[in-house]
């Protein structure tokens, strides 16, 4: 199956959320869109007074116990606001990193700290996911409250999907509402299991306006359209890189993955980040670039460092001169302007990965300065800006032009493997419309 035709099929699977479609792509399929059901689908009386259990993804970056990007509990709202002003009693439920049990470092106590100040409610976090309290606290609850569960994955078998413990898990609940695009692509008992034990199960506002932003880009969007593709390894995004040169006119790579493209063309890369077993896989890249047509844009000249460290030596030199002993850990300006060119006509334009180690002063520039080209470009020009994947997401947030930005996806692994046209388990088993 091509990229397209997977993509569409996928889709097959989106729910209708017409209030968040964006109209810049054009008419959708009705079948796309009516295929599952979402919480508008349902009537107001299969919400009022009902226990709904909605799968959110709020693993958001901590230091210590403070917040740094609040952005996946922030984009949660929508769906929690519409489901309690229906007079359903709310719990959401969500993971938080990767505990070995229940790890008090990894409690959702932050999380359910901020969700109250976004509601302007108390949000009672329960002591564990499961069990007679937590169904007592859930039972005690009126219409319009809001509860969340502790970290699901103090269970190891949150991941395994064991059926008795998606049996506890969904035992105190009438319904199921996933709004977790970020875990949707993981057959886990929170986004997969319940929805054997929940009827209906239906899709919320986020995970909808996921699949219409990055499916409508790469389905229905408007030309030229650029891929940007940045991050360390050609081997966790070849499949990506190959599935939208399919689609796209110029592919923009930055990142370490630049280095296995450099030496692939027979250039030296000093002690830069290079994946060896990929250098004939990134030749193969760049003769389908050429077969099709399409224009690879890998960087004219990178910043490199004698050390990877924040105060390493560093300067600027053509990407074709590394000299030996130095590592590339940023584009150079003069790259930066060939991409502010290449992206100056773009009506649709897909970031998944940074372009350096924007998280050091000296190696920030040619993430933000992008950034700020696709801001730009999407106020002035109209373009269609998709940003998806960790990084890319920190590095918008933190500039501060996250809200220019036409859509900032709150999944990486999701968007990843929607982009490759993968089926994502956790819409997969909504309810059909």
């Amino acid at each position: 199956m091509n990229f397209s035709k997977a993509v569409l099929c996928f889709l097959a699977t989106a729910s209708s959320a017409s209030a968040f479609a964006p109209a810049q792509f054009g008419s959708r399929s009705s079948v796309a869109l009516d295929a599952k059901k979402s919480i508008e689908d349902l009537k107001d009386s299969e919400l009022k007074g009902k226990k709904v259990l909605v799968r959110c993804d709020v693993n958001v970056p901590l230091d210590g116990k403070t917040i740094t990007d609040d952005t996946r509990i922030r984009s949660s709202i929508p769906t929690i606001e519409y489901l309690k002003n229906k007079g359903a009693i709310v719990t959401v439920c969500s993971h938080l990193g990767r505990p070995d049990g229940a790890e008090e470092k990894f409690s959702l106590k932050p999380c359910a700290d901020r969700m109250s100040e976004l509601l302007g409610q108390n949000v009672v976090l329960t002591g564990d996911c499961i069990g007679d309290e937590t169904a007592a606290i859930i039972n005690r609850g009126r219409e319009g409250d809001v509860i969340m569960l502790e970290n699901t994955r103090y269970y190891k078998e949150e991941t395994k999907n064991e059926p008795e413990f998606v049996k506890k898990l969904a035992a105190p609940f009438d319904l199921f509402v996933n709004d977790a695009f970020g875990t949707a692509h993981r057959a886990h008992a929170s986004t997969e299991g319940v929805t054997k034990f929940l009827q209906p199960s239906v899709s919320g506002f986020l995970l909808a306006k996921e699949l219409e932003y990055l499916d409508g880009a790469v389905t229905n969007g408007e030309k030229p359209m650029v891929a940007i593709v940045g991050g360390s390894k050609v081997s966790t995004k070849i499949t990506v890189l190959e599935a939208l040169l399919d689609k796209c006119d110029t592919v923009i790579i930055g990142g370490g993955m630049v280095f296995t493209f450099l030496k692939a063309k027979g250039l030296g890369v000093g002690t830069s980040l290079v994946e060896d077993d990929f250098v004939e896989t990134a030749k193969e890249v760049m003769a389908k670039a050429e077969k099709l047509g399409k224009t690879i844009l890998l960087p004219s000249d990178i910043i490199i460092a004698d050390a990877f460290s924040a105060d390493a030596n560093s300067k600027t030199v053509p990407a074709s001169e590394i000299p030996d002993g130095w590592m590339g850990l940023d584009n150079g300006p003069d790259t930066t302007a060939e991409q502010k060119e290449c992206l100056s006509t773009a009506k649709t334009v897909i970031m998944n990965g940074p372009m350096g180690v924007f998280e050091m002063e000296k190696f920030k520039n040619g993430t933000f300065d992008l950034v700020n080209i696709l801001a730009d470009i999407t106020i002035n020009n109209g373009c269609i800006t998709i940003i998806g994947g960790g990084d890319s997401v920190a590095a918008t947030e933190q500039s501060g032009r996250a809200g220019d930005m036409s859509h900032i996806s709150t999944g990486g692994g999701a968007s990843l493997e929607l982009l490759e046209g993968k089926v994502l388990p956790g819409v997969a088993a909504l309810n059909e419309a």
